[in-house]
């Protein structure tokens, strides 16, 4: 790595985005251990289910062990909804294809395969970095059996979720609604998480609250609500001793996380707030230089900005080469890459990302069908509206990074950060 220019290291490492504590969430978690109500039942589960619901929009939150269990129970849910019950006992998609977010974390998608459907992969459109609406209309022409969509809202920004439901119900399809990166995020004034017919959240420790671990599950379906908490407690009947009639999983939140989360929640919109602080003041500290900061539609939403990303200017990008697990890059005057940058926010003791690699490139899923829009098409985006490129994903992971986004972050702290991305292409 060439180093432009030497800058002194921060003290304490400052991280993409750590757990905020404040103190609450000590008090729950106490009364939980005082009162003996440790295990997967408890007056602090039952709390946060009526808040996220209340705060999503939705008539029932199912509080579940992580955002992947609760993504696994909503595809379940909706493959027997649509298939039935599995009669090999392999899944509920068993032989079934499923529309799927492309630029993810592949915990979105896993669950497909776990109930044994097939992944078709949704080229990302530029406007959001999301599922491309145009590319979804061209999939249902090729595949018009598929009856399920599962779509994410990449690092808290809301894709265009109206539109895909629209498309959803010219299909008789089925959404699982990914919100696990959008807590708070809201698109045309609703949360995300209330669209789909399963929605999903996240309280892992880097996202916006946390309970360390932990998800939920919602949905206005009352009897898919008192399903997932069967499912996630082993399906254990109504019986005195121990009844299964059907599979069930270990997914129930603990009573313990769940009072974190309690004393988290009071605070969402406060680390919100800061998350956008970050994200504009990246957005004017970087202007002039050859990149932009990822983008959302500012008329219809209204953003958590979880993790600020930005994507370097197609012209100004120098040769980046990069393999299954090394990456080379050839510095350049003037130009940079997301390598080159990366390296220089880690030599400074801070940390950065690389965008989510597409599904589509990912060695387990580098055979399952990927879905792009029309070659004529265009993004609408004014930022791109000369280019015409096929695979808009791999373009993006190419081309953006993550930046440090911890919300404890100083303004000194982010001014070197961005004086380091500055560096990089002079």
């Amino acid at each position: 790595m060439l180093i432009k220019k030497d800058f002194k290291p921060l003290k304490n490492k400052l991280w993409l985005s750590s757990p905020t504590m404040h103190g609450e969430e000590q008090k729950w978690v106490d009364e939980a251990i005082r009162t003996n109500w440790v295990s997967t039942v408890g007056e602090n589960i039952d709390e946060i289910e009526k808040m996220t619901a209340e705060k999503i929009g939705c008539k029932y939150a199912v509080a579940l062990s992580s955002g992947t269990a609760a993504l696994h129970l909503a595809v379940k849910l909706c493959g027997e909804k649509l298939y039935g019950q599995p009669k090999t006992g392999h899944g509920t998609l068993e032989g079934h294809k499923v529309f799927c977010s492309d630029m993810t974390f592949d915990a979105t998608v896993n669950p497909v395969t776990y109930e044994g459907g097939e992944e078709v992969f949704i080229d990302t459109e530029y406007d959001t970095w999301n599922m491309d609406p145009v590319a979804l209309k061209k999939a249902f022409e090729i595949y018009p059996e598929v009856r399920l969509i599962v779509v994410a809202h990449l690092y808290g920004t809301p894709g265009k979720i109206a539109e895909i439901k629209q498309i959803a119900e010219e299909h008789d399809a089925l959404i699982v609604e990914d919100a696990a990166e959008s807590f708070c995020s809201t698109y045309d004034g609703r949360q995300t998480g209330s669209f789909g017919d399963v929605g999903v959240v996240s309280w892992n420790g880097n996202k916006v609250i946390t309970g360390s671990s932990g998800g939920m599950l919602l949905t206005d379906n009352e009897e898919w609500a008192n399903k997932a908490r069967k499912w996630s407690t082993q399906s254990r009947e109504k019986a005195d001793w121990y009844q299964h009639e059907e599979l069930g999983y270990n997914y129930r939140m603990s009573n313990i996380i769940a009072g974190i989360v309690r004393g988290q929640f009071p605070h969402a919109e406060e680390h919100v707030a800061k998350k956008r602080e970050i994200y504009e003041r990246y957005k004017e500290g970087l202007k002039g230089i050859p990149v932009s900061m990822s983008p959302y539609d500012t008329e219809r939403s209204n953003v958590n900005a979880w993790l600020s990303s930005l994507i370097i200017d197609r012209k100004a990008v120098c040769l980046q080469v990069r393999g299954e697990k090394e990456v080379a890059y050839i510095p350049e005057h003037g130009k940079s890459c997301p390598t080159e940058i990366l390296h220089a926010i880690y030599s400074i003791n801070a940390e950065g990302r690389p965008i989510w690699k597409p599904m589509h490139m990912q060695p387990i899923y580098r055979v399952n069908p990927f879905i792009v829009r029309d070659g004529n098409g265009r993004a609408r985006s004014n930022a791109y509206s000369n280019c015409n490129i096929l695979d808009v994903g791999a373009d993006i992971f190419h081309r953006g990074l993550c930046l440090p986004s911890d919300n404890k972050m100083t303004v000194e702290q982010q001014n070197l950060i961005i004086k380091v991305i500055r560096a990089c292409f002079e």
